[in-house]
């Protein structure tokens, strides 16, 4: 990465004044580090392997201008739903440089994806193969596999583990038998994939499951008349949350590769998908502080509450996997900031709702200063609802000359209601 530019984003308090006059909640995204992380990711492939390429899975975070800066970056876009390709094709990028997953296409789905020329499919079980045979599909073709890992992670955010829904599972013959399922329909299979899991910060999962799905296609292809010809790892690599520390980018790209060599040679592609590790730290969400209040607490003594105009429909993640964020204050103007006291920022929705329990914030907070996030880039605006019936957040984009651009529109009370349909007879 450039020495100049920061590792992830943080906002001046000039800044934030600037952006926070588009309204709050909102999402802001840095273009600079965005480009500069897939430029890390893509030198770190370039000096491990021969022949490479690099996924970018955009379920970390969707947003046209986002899949629009990947692509021109070179990455391939892993989309995940039509939805997630037809946000790909409104960015203007060749859906021959689009692939698809998910572990239930449907025929729906699948007839789109291949009308649109996607450049390959990520096939998931028998009954997708089955459904690809029936749509001639001469598309390039992966599979999924379940190596049988078990990564050191949050459970729900545990995928290759012999007892998952994703893939064929390698232990139990499924995936040999996938193998044959392709042959015996006439497919064109060149490669594997495995993805076992994300915000991995011990690398020896990914590392495993690599070495198992390539030993598996060096084996296994061959036996039915196919040659491997890229073997896709996943991504999964941890960003830096409230303390976390993972591995550099070159170091974690090297040690698979050289697992991988030992297995395969590196004329195979060798393809990383990584989604968080691109995005999360060019984000950070804005919020607007509303009520403070200083609660008695067996635990604590007393616990003070700051409660922001936003929460669980802007960031599930505290509330689905406990995630950790780091923040600061923004005072709505300039004054001396008293010592930091302990404080539960809480969202503004009818549950519990903590976003972040026990964090530092100066003692003087008060209703109409802003409070940033960080690393909130990915498995935000994504995975946002309306819950309560709040509109979704704007994002922001700052741009590589210092402006900031819109790229995505806040909802409108007329789109969060437009689904409505009353009947006229209801009394």
């Amino acid at each position: 990465m450039d020495a100049s530019l920061p590792d992830s984003l943080r906002l001046s308090d000039e800044r934030v004044r600037e952006i926070a006059q588009w309204g709050t909640p909102i999402y802001v995204l840095d273009e600079a580090i965005i480009r500069a992380k897939i430029a890390q990711y893509r030198d770190a492939l370039a000096l491990s392997w021969n022949s490479t390429r690099l996924g970018y899975a955009s379920k970390a975070n969707s947003t046209s201008a986002v899949l629009k800066i990947a692509a021109s970056e070179g990455c391939w876009i892993d989309v995940a739903s039509e939805g997630e390709f037809r946000a790909a094709l409104l960015a203007g990028i060749d859906p021959a440089q689009c692939y698809a997953h998910g572990n239930n296409k449907s025929r729906v789905e699948l007839e789109f994806a291949l009308a649109q020329g996607i450049g390959m499919i990520v096939a998931d079980s028998f009954e997708e193969i089955s459904l690809l045979a029936s749509l001639g599909s001469k598309t390039p073709l992966l599979l999924r596999l379940a190596p049988g890992v078990d990564p050191k992670t949050h459970g729900k955010i545990s995928t290759g583990q012999d007892d998952t829904k994703f893939g064929f599972n390698v232990s139990d013959g499924s995936g040999r038998r996938a193998v044959e399922a392709c042959r015996d329909a006439g497919l064109n299979l060149i490669g594997v994939h495995c993805h076992v899991g994300s915000q991995l910060l011990d690398p020896t999962a990914q590392i495993t499951g690599g070495e198992v799905i390539a030993q598996f296609g060096q084996e296994v292809f061959p036996a039915f008349g196919f040659e491997l010809q890229l073997v896709n790892v996943g991504g999964g690599l941890g960003v830096r949350h409230s303390g976390e520390s993972p591995l550099a980018i070159q170091e974690y790209c090297q040690r698979v590769a050289d697992a991988i060599r030992a297995v395969v040679s590196d004329q195979v592609i060798l393809m990383h998908e990584p989604g968080r590790s691109l995005v999360a730290e060019a984000g950070v969400t804005l919020y607007s502080v509303g009520n403070v209040k200083d609660v008695p607490s067996r635990s604590h003594g007393t616990r003070r509450y700051v409660a922001v105009d936003g929460g669980l429909a802007d960031n599930p993640r505290p509330a689905l996997y406990g995630a950790k964020y780091e923040l600061a204050l923004t005072p709505s103007e300039p004054r001396k900031l008293a010592e930091t006291q302990a404080s539960t920022i809480s969202g503004r929705h009818c549950e519990t709702d903590k976003l972040f329990e026990d964090v530092p914030l100066p003692g003087c907070v008060r209703a109409g200063d802003w409070v940033q996030v960080f690393g909130t880039g990915a498995y935000n605006s994504s995975m946002a609802s309306n819950y309560n019936r709040y509109p979704r957040p704007a994002t922001v984009l700052i741009r590589l000359d210092g402006s900031v651009s819109e790229i995505q529109r806040a909802e409108t009370w007329e789109q969060v209601l437009g689904r409505e349909a009353l009947p006229e007879d209801l009394v």
